[in-house]
């Protein structure tokens, strides 16, 4: 387990880098890796803003970046950091995507405090709900990824964009 632990902070510091790389950029902050097998295929921010595009959000620019990585658009044994907890869209797309585990910091609680407008449905419970096999593990560098937050609504605050 402490591996499996050690493998998920490495992906989710790379996550929060390639957030704060968007954030710097005039995203909102929120950012994804995702590594297939020894490889990591796909890190990716969120691009709405970029793309003009509402479902760009962080881990679907990743499942889209892997799926091209891979060649392949299932993704089984797939292991997926994300700085926030997925919302329903994400959810549901890291599940077709037939990813094996999830790990994410900050939770759809925080992502709402800090502004967002968020579906409170856990992707705990949709999972539940849709008997999904793929595991969740909430927690990871937490309190870095909720740092995310405060740094974007920082930047934002001073007209960095």
């Amino acid at each position: 387990m402490a591996t499996e632990m050690s493998e998920a902070e490495s992906l989710m510091q790379l996550a929060i880098a390639k957030c704060r790389e968007g954030i710097a950029n005039g995203q909102s902050p929120f950012g994804c890796a995702i590594k297939l097998g020894d490889r990591v295929i796909a890190v990716a921010h969120n691009r709405v803003r970029l793309h003009t595009d509402i479902t760009a959000h962080a881990e679907i620019s990743a499942l889209r970046d892997a799926c091209t990585a891979s060649g392949e658009i299932l993704l089984d044994g797939a292991i997926v950091a994300t700085t926030c907890e997925p919302c329903p869209m994400c959810m549901a797309a890291l599940h077709w995507a037939r990813v094996d585990t999830v790990y994410y910091g900050a939770t759809i609680a925080d992502a709402e405090t800090a502004g967002f407008n968020e579906l409170t449905l856990s992707a705990a419970d949709l999972l539940k709900i849709g008997g999904s096999a793929v595991k969740l593990v909430s927690g990871v560098c937490e309190d870095d990824c909720r740092a995310l937050f405060t740094e974007w609504k920082t930047l934002a605050k001073a007209g960095t964009y």
